[in-house]
């Protein structure tokens, strides 16, 4: 019983830890390591939870304490291992979300084209930013659900797969994430970075890209916000032996032409087939995740081999394949990869289709990527609770871009819902005088951060 009284008066009780980080002391490892198995194993009570998270909100945490979260977080469930012979080739990706983001969908297989393994465990859309789970599932039989044998077995011969979190990754992050909704916690930087740092940490990377937005259609409307988090994300990933890196990149707008679900799932497949707008063509994090694997040794050099996975064909290849050993029928996969194909006999259509036309002549100067996105997601393309359905061929086309001289009359935008869509579609388009130009043509990327 020595022993027993020993290890007592040694642990601090739940309440003496939530009250130290309340007075703005720092846990060691060994409190935070008891927190997280409290709540993975649910001997916390909800409330105990929900006041720790207070306090870390209301104090933050210093970046050890910020590494031991994560790592505990990760731990908390099963982390998934690979075959030696890809050591330094398991790579991912991950976006803090923005409109119109079908990146991953581009950039998985682009990779797996260019010898890397991309375990992508993707998330679902919530508020007005698109999920890669949701787009996905608007092709027929596409199955995210892949238990991780599968996962595996997937990525040994195609190259990449992206699939939802299982039950058994990283459930101390599950917990903490309905919470923090229901407690409003959730913009805390260590809250934020341990949950994305957590889920990636358990697919065991050699190499990880964040994609921070900031601007009007995102999370983090200001540069230095979105900083802040990107070189939290960055020293807590490279902390746990994953090379990390961010990059900066501005979301006012949308990416690419297509705002929805099947929409973007089109553009993704016309990317592949080479004829994808600039903004997605640009290949910047692909080509940093092959530098940081050491696949090539220049960032230029690196996104030409991607450019060039793409324009040969090599990465729609590996998305045909994904998409076969995801559940879609040979047949289907085929038609979607083929040249000049009609998607809509295989995705489903909407029953209105409205066309916007320009109501003045002018300039392209801004297109409100927000509005668009909020406006689309009240015609049902998104979902306002977790587990909501949503109706995958609600989505919207530009048919005009930034900086591009229009006149009255001219087709603006396609929408398609199955409700007659709403007037207001109009102010996410503005125009301005020729004088302007030069300021609405932005890059995208800002900057990237490494250490």
């Amino acid at each position: 019983t020595d022993n027993h009284s020993n290890f007592q008066t040694n642990m601090l009780s739940i309440p003496d830890l939530i009250k130290k980080k309340r007075d703005g002391m720092k846990l060691s490892d060994e409190e935070i390591k008891t927190f997280i198995q409290a709540v993975t194993d649910k001997t916390i009570q909800e409330c105990q939870t929900g006041a720790m998270l207070m306090a870390i909100w209301q104090k933050g945490m210093v970046a050890k304490e910020t590494v031991t979260l994560t790592k505990e977080m990760m731990t908390s469930g099963e982390v998934m291992s690979w075959p030696d012979e890809w050591a330094g080739l398991v790579v991912d990706k991950h976006s803090t979300g923005g409109v119109g983001d079908k990146v991953s969908l581009v950039l998985a297989p682009a990779l797996a084209a260019c010898d890397c393994k991309v375990p992508m465990i993707s998330g679902r859309g919530l508020a007005h930013t698109g999920g890669t789970l949701d787009k996905l599932e608007s092709i027929p039989g596409f199955n995210i659900h892949q238990p991780i044998g599968q996962v595996q077995e997937i990525l040994a011969s195609v190259g990449c797969c992206i699939v939802g979190q299982t039950e058994m990754l990283v459930p101390a992050d599950r917990v903490l994430y309905a919470l923090r909704d229901a407690t409003s916690t959730v913009d805390s930087l260590p809250l934020i970075t341990g949950s994305i740092i957590s889920k990636k940490g358990a697919e065991s990377l050699s190499a990880l890209v964040l994609d921070v937005k900031f601007g009007r259609a995102a999370l983090y409307k200001d540069l230095n916000s979105a900083k802040e988090l990107a070189q939290s994300l960055v020293e807590v990933g490279n902390g746990l032996g994953i090379r990390t890196a961010a990059v900066l990149s501005s979301m006012d707008t949308t990416i690419g032409r297509c705002v929805g679900n099947s929409v973007e799932v089109i553009e993704s497949l016309e990317t592949l087939k080479g004829n994808g707008p600039d903004d997605l063509m640009d290949f910047m994090i692909c080509g940093e995740l092959l530098r940081m694997t050491g696949l090539v040794s220049e960032l230029p050099e690196g996104k030409k081999r991607i450019s060039d996975a793409v324009v040969s064909g090599a990465a729609l290849s590996k998305f045909q394949a994904m998409m076969e050993a995801q559940g879609v029928a040979r047949e289907t996969a085929q038609q979607l990869c083929s040249t000049h194909t009609n998607y809509y006999s295989i995705l489903r259509k909407s029953k209105h289709q409205m066309e916007l036309k320009t109501q003045d002549s002018g300039v392209v100067m801004d297109v409100d990527g927000l509005c668009l996105a909020q406006i689309l997601h009240k015609l049902g393309a998104g979902r306002s609770q977790a587990g909501a359905p949503i109706n995958h061929s609600v989505g919207a086309e530009l048919l005009v871009s930034l900086g591009q001289r229009v006149n009255k009359g001219n087709r603006s935008m396609t929408v398609t819902s199955e409700i007659p869509p709403i007037n207001r579609l109009q102010n996410c388009l503005i125009l301005g005088s020729d004088a302007n130009t030069q300021t609405c043509q932005q890059s995208l990327v800002k900057e990237i951060i490494t250490h």
